[in-house]
């Protein structure tokens, strides 16, 4: 039986590692990737370029997915980005940018997939939040990455809440900083060792995935730092 898994931003850094590993357990593979960027993901069995950020794209791409599969197993929200700024500093349109990369990313999916999901009567939403959205302190100098994931996190608890009497699932992964090379060059005198390994993230997905019990979770994986 064909296990469907679909993951955006899977040219990424934690996109390529959650790609591989739910590859290697035997998922159908459907990546989404930024149009024009001619992105590559080698162990994705179908790729779509959708911008995820708009509505339209996600809704022309969601009626697409259904013609050509039907049922979806899991839903992986990687996309994201991140931006620095203290509260004094930080812009309305900084804000706007925030919100559309980290949370309109997610919410455009979950709100065409979840109708889907709820009509089989199974699935699960992998969403992807940060630290500082939930720790007050991280977040004095990261405002509107911080306040962008915090509604990720919302969104992700609203969902659990709807869906409680079903086998809907919504997990939360929240990862300090995680080690990739973009990371490790804007930040050269770290220690390195302390961060989180994207497939260590991505093996707790899998977990997630394939462990019925878990219902709604939130996964800290703040590794040493």
């Amino acid at each position: 039986m064909t296990r469907n898994i679909i993951i955006t931003g899977a040219a990424g850094n934690l996109g390529q590692a959650v790609v591989e590993k739910f590859k290697r357990e035997g998922y159908h593979i459907i990546a989404l990737t930024q149009p024009g960027k001619d992105e590559v993901v080698e162990e994705a069995d179908d790729v779509y370029e959708v911008d995820v950020t708009d509505e339209k794209a996600v809704s022309d791409f969601i009626k697409e997915y259904h013609l050509q599969y039907g049922e979806v197993d899991a839903l992986a929200l990687i996309v994201g980005g991140f931006m620095s700024g203290a509260l004094e500093d930080t812009l309305q349109k900084d804000l706007e940018k925030m919100f559309k990369l980290n949370f309109y990313s997610a919410f455009h999916l979950v709100k065409g997939f979840l109708p889907i999901m709820k009509k089989q009567q199974k699935g699960t939403f992998l969403f992807v939040g940060a630290r500082p959205a939930l720790q007050p302190a991280d977040a004095q100098g990261v405002l509107a990455y911080a306040m962008s994931k915090k509604l990720v996190i919302t969104l992700a608890e609203i969902i659990g809440e709807e869906t409680k009497e079903t086998s809907i699932r919504s997990h939360i992964f929240v990862p300090s900083t995680i080690d990739t090379p973009q990371n490790r060059k804007s930040m050269p005198d770290a220690d390195f060792s302390k961060w989180v390994n994207p497939n260590d993230i991505a093996e707790a997905m899998h977990y997630a995935v394939n462990t019925p019990a878990l219902r709604n979770m939130t996964f800290k994986l703040y590794g040493e730092s």
